[in-house]
C-alpha cells in the first residue's frame, strides 16, 4: 500500500472515529458549515446587507461574521432581556445595529409570549406538536412590544433591497413580516425563513406556503438547514435560503 493510500486511509480512519463521537453526543458535522454557506452566497449575489428579524441574542449575526461577512447587519429583537445581550453584542461592531422591536405587517404595540428557553417566544400561540418536542420552550410570561416593518426599516436606514438578505425568524410570524415589506418582496437579493412541516404556533403559514410564495415572487431555494424533528424522527422544521431566480 502506498504512502499516499496509508494517510487516505488514517484520515477516514479518523473521521468515522469523530462522527461515532459525536453521533453518541446527538452531535454531526458536515462539509462545510451553514455560515459558510451562507456568506458564499452573500458574496456570489453581491449582497452587503443583512436585515435580521428576530435577532435574539445574536447568534446568527455572530456566526455570518465569524464566517467572513463584513457588510452591514441590522438586527431587530422585540424582548428586553434577549435585546440587552444583543446590544452588548453589537456595541463592538460598527456595522452593526441593534434595535427593541418586532417586526410585523404594520407599525404598533404587540403582546409577544415569551418562552423559557427565550428563542422560542412568539407573537403566536404555541401548539402541542411544539411543546411535545420541546418542552423547555414553554411561554411562561408575556410583554407589550412596539413592532415596525421591513418596509420602515428599509427606509429610515437607507437600505438597498438589491443588496440586502432579509433573514426571517419569528416563531410562526413570518407570514406578518412578508406582509409589512410588500412589493420590497421580489426587490430583495435573498431572503431566509423558518420553515415548519407542521404547525407549531398556531395559524402560522406551512412549508408548501411559504415554497410556492417565494417562487411567485421569483426566488429559487439555495440551500436548507435541517432544524428540529420529534421523538420519533420526523423533522418538523427547517431554515430555507431563497436567492433571486435571475442571480
Amino acid at each position: 500500500m502506498s504512502d499516499q493510500s496509508l494517510t487516505n486511509r488514517a484520515r477516514e480512519t479518523g473521521k468515522l472515529w469523530l462522527r461515532r463521537a459525536l453521533q453518541h453526543a446527538d452531535l454531526e458535522i458536515g462539509r462545510g458549515s451553514y455560515a459558510s454557506r451562507l456568506n458564499q452566497t452573500l458574496q456570489s449575489c453581491g449582497l452587503d446587507t443583512v436585515l435580521d428579524i428576530g435577532a435574539n441574542v445574536g447568534q446568527y449575526a455572530v456566526l455570518t461574521r465569524s464566517a467572513g461577512f463584513a457588510g452591514r447587519i441590522i438586527s431587530c429583537e422585540p424582548l428586553s432581556g434577549a435585546f440587552a445581550e444583543l446590544d452588548r453584542r453589537a456595541a463592538g461592531d460598527a456595522r452593526w445595529t441593534a434595535l427593541n422591536s418586532a417586526v410585523g405587517a404594520e407599525i404598533g404595540t404587540a403582546t409577544i409570549n415569551v418562552s423559557e428557553n427565550s428563542f422560542s417566544s412568539s407573537i403566536r400561540d404555541m401548539t402541542a406538536a411544539h411543546l411535545d418536542t420541546a418542552p423547555q420552550s414553554r411561554f411562561i410570561s408575556t410583554e407589550e412590544v412596539p413592532v415596525t416593518t421591513v418596509r420602515e426599516l428599509v427606509t429610515g436606514y437607507g437600505i438597498a433591497p438589491e443588496r440586502t438578505l432579509l433573514k426571517i425568524d419569528t416563531q410562526g410570524f413570518e407570514g406578518e413580516v412578508l406582509q409589512g415589506a410588500g412589493d420590497l418582496i421580489g426587490q430583495m437579493g435573498a431572503i431566509q425563513l423558518e420553515l415548519s412541516f407542521v404547525e407549531l404556533y398556531d395559524g402560522q403559514l406551512l412549508f408548501d406556503d411559504l415554497i410556492a410564495r417565494m417562487s411567485a415572487d421569483g426566488y429559487r431555494l439555495q440551500q436548507l438547514e435541517p432544524g428540529i424533528s420529534d421523538k420519533n424522527g420526523r423533522m418538523l422544521q427547517v431554515d430555507g435560503l431563497f436567492v433571486r431566480s435571475d442571480s
